[in-house]
């Protein structure tokens, strides 16, 4: 049996025992396939997303630490209540990073390949965004580009009914039950080398995509989520 221990500053680990208790009372989570994550070394785990409280979710329910990519201005808010949000979501494994601009993508892919080549879990949505009506959309290939680079495993990852506890522009979150999948690690060793090739990019991506649908129950839009809201906020415009 793997050892799954907390690592990281005690802060850190208080603070997932108490949220994790919290959670568990308040929301009572179904788990599924936890023994999937491996308990040391590298692995992305690639998940949809619903809502805000997503990767949270997937911190408290994982026994090992995992790491996520947030914008850096959820940390820049002055005075105390920035220092506080800052404090919060760096201890719940945020790492900020400034994604705007040109360079915004290749920071957080290289992120991602610094916490991977550590030997940490790093989790990812490779739709790049959250779903605008709760369906599963084309993945974006920085996570096929981070497991050819790292040779990291890769654990698709299915959450149901977090957007019922946190929907959109919602303020407090509501009382719900919710569901985390995790399935079988998939091995993309065969590519090695080929991190450049966007056909196999491409394959390896709309392969995790695949088992993420399986896992979460979502209808596929074969579309970026971005294109979507910016097609429907066209359509609210024109209307």
């Amino acid at each position: 049996m793997a050892d799954h221990r907390p690592e990281g500053p005690l802060t850190r680990i208080l603070l997932k025992a108490l949220l994790g208790l919290l959670m568990r009372v308040l929301f009572r989570p179904r788990v599924e396939g936890a023994a999937n994550v491996p308990g040391t070394g590298p692995v992305i785990l690639a998940g949809n997303h619903l809502t805000f409280i997503d990767s949270m979710v997937m911190s408290l329910v994982v026994e090992r630490p995992v790491y996520f990519i947030g914008k850096d201005e959820y940390v820049k808010t002055p005075g105390l209540k920035g220092r506080l949000m800052a404090w919060f979501f760096t201890s719940c494994g945020m790492i900020p990073v400034d994604r705007d601009g040109a360079h915004g993508g290749v920071a957080a892919l290289m992120t991602g390949r610094r916490v991977l080549e550590e030997g940490k879990a790093f989790g990812i949505y490779p739709e790049g965004t959250r779903s605008p009506d709760g369906r599963l959309y084309r993945g974006r290939t920085g996570v096929a580009r981070l497991a050819l680079m790292t040779g990291a495993p890769v654990v698709p990852v299915g959450v149901i009914g977090t957007d019922r506890i946190q929907p959109s522009g919602a303020g407090l979150p509501r009382i719900s039950s919710f569901t985390v999948r995790f399935g079988a690690p998939l091995d993309f060793s065969r590519y090695e080398g080929m991190d450049r090739d966007r056909y196999v990019l491409r394959a390896v991506t709309d392969e995790v995509m695949s088992h993420v649908m399986r896992l979460s129950g979502q209808e596929y839009v074969d579309v970026y989520a971005t294109k979507a809201k910016a097609a429907a906020s066209d359509h609210d415009k024109a209307a």
